[in-house]
């Protein structure tokens, strides 16, 4: 099957052609014919596998027919993060190259001034978070009542980041007479709860269960101590055969002191997280799909739909505390039939985490070190980075058995080989003269002399804590006496 079998319009087709796209994913040859009928849709695929352009393509044909209306939208994708908001408008703009359509992005971090002048001039297709739009909502810059088409993807990352309620809202403003799609990677209750409740019997479509990682994706679980993490991830970075890394980290601080500490040990490396600006954010995005950096530290903002192609590697610096979250984010690699490899870094506090990590993708990871290992281990000398400690291996306990054995016989010889000092013969010396070393003979006990140390005793000055020869009668002064006490009277 090719994209003509989908029934796409002829620009559309060239677009694709391209993009070098020929061949349709499963999800995007499922997915794309029911939405071109106007059906809704629940897409359920693993992370990389195209669900972007399945509902991207079939919208642009949709949206091709129409007028649009000043502060009236036609369409709505919502999007949980900005980095994907902005990726999903790119692919409209690779697509939608040959179709007179305009397309607005409403993401926060960034000035209302265009994006308020964008909906003025009339909107086909409207991308934006729930919160900016909230925000314009409110302030009666935008009105929803004539949108016909409404995408929310990424649902379960929707439901992490709370924002399920402002969702809820949003749908209740929109026209009862819509098609709606909804994408997601994982369909945990709640979701298919909203699904239920704002969907007109929609369409399943499920390549893979939930939950699944991808089949290209080598995955490991690292077991290290927290205080090691880092020389932990050094190491690999050197010797794992790294083109490309992203780095993912629970928590903004752990991502910036991380980023400083590869780069002050000759990484280039850059950091992306919720404390940075948009125009920041892209421009580090921009550097790591240029080459300009090789590895990019980043916390969960940047582990939902990114499509970077070239990954080689994904390391989990810390266990993710939401399970879902360790499918969004080793599926930055291995994508588009690319062979990718993934590290969990363990530790003992992390046991649970890890467990309902195996849970969720009903799939145990390969513990490192013990099976599949790419590092070529270094023989033992050959370097000085060797860990130290290790027990020498059976050859090298018999080479050092046999060294044993051969130093008593070198030892005899050595022995045999030292020259003897010189001795004078025993008659030229005088027998009779005694010995320079030998003592005079001791008396017996009984006939030595007694030591007198009485005078010495006497002479000796008498302790504070010893007792005066005249004890003092009760009464009377026994302290120091002064001298004139000592002047006595006739």
């Amino acid at each position: 099957m090719n994209f003509a079998d989908l029934g796409l319009s002829p620009e559309l087709l060239k677009a694709v052609d391209d993009a070098g796209y020929t061949t349709p994913t499963p999800i995007q040859a499922e997915a794309i014919p029911p939405v071109l009928m106007m059906k809704d849709i629940i897409g359920i695929a693993q992370t990389g596998t195209g669900k972007t352009a399945s509902f991207v393509l079939p919208m642009i044909d949709i949206m091709a027919s129409g007028r649009r209306r000043a502060l009236m939208p036609r369409s709505l994708i919502l999007e949980p993060t900005r980095e994907l908001a902005a990726q999903v408008a790119e692919n409209f703009e690779k697509y939608g190259k040959n179709h007179d359509l305009k397309m607005a992005l409403l993401i926060g971090g960034v000035q209302m001034g265009d994006q308020l002048k964008a909906l003025n001039e009339g909107v086909d297709i409207l991308i934006a978070t729930p919160g900016r739009l909230m925000d314009l909502f409110e302030r009666g810059k935008i009105l929803l009542n004539g949108c016909e088409l409404l995408v929310i993807d990424e649902a379960d990352r929707m439901l992490d980041m709370g924002f399920i309620p402002d969702i809820e809202f949003i749908c209740d403003k929109l026209p009862d007479t819509r098609q709606t799609m909804l994408f997601s990677a994982t369909m945990p209750k709640p979701i298919e709860n909203l699904a239920k409740k704002f969907l007109d019997n929609p369409k399943r479509i499920e390549v893979s269960r939930a939950a699944t990682t991808n089949k290209d994706i080598t995955a490991f679980k690292v077991p290290v101590k927290s205080n090691k993490k880092r020389e932990t991830l050094e190491w690999l970075l050197r010797h794992d055969q790294v083109e490309t890394a992203i780095v993912f980290s629970n928590r903004k601080t752990t991502v910036r002191e991380l980023n400083k500490y590869l780069q002050r040990n000759g990484f280039s490396s850059g950091e992306i997280h919720g404390d940075i600006d948009q125009a920041s954010r892209q421009k580090e995005l921009e550097r790591f799909k240029s080459g300009d950096i090789n590895i990019l530290v980043a916390s969960d903002v940047a582990a939902r739909g990114l499509d970077i192609k070239g990954v080689s590697h994904v390391f989990n610096f810390d266990t993710p505390w939401h399970p879902d979250d360790y499918v969004h984010r080793i599926g930055r690699t291995g994508r588009a039939g690319a062979k990718g490899r993934a590290f969990t870094f363990v530790t003992p506090e992390d046991a649970e985490a890890i467990d309902n990590v195996e849970k969720l993708t009903k799939n145990v990871i390969k513990v490192f070190g013990k099976e599949d290992v790419r590092v070529e281990l270094k023989e033992p000398g050959a370097s000085s980075d060797k860990p130290k400690g290790r027990k020498p291996r059976s050859d090298d306990r018999s080479e050092q058995r046999e060294e044993r054995e051969e130093r008593p016989q070198a030892d005899e010889a050595k022995a045999d080989e030292k020259p003897k000092r010189a001795r004078k013969p025993r008659q030229d010396r005088d027998e009779d003269a005694p010995r320079e070393r030998a003592k005079a003979p001791r008396a017996p006990r009984e006939d030595r002399p007694k030591r007198d140390d009485t005078a010495k005793r006497e002479d000796k000055p008498r302790r504070r804590s010893e007792p005066k020869e005249d004890p003092v009668p009760p009464g009377e002064w026994n302290g120091p006496q002064p001298g004139f006490l000592g002047v006595g009277f006739d």
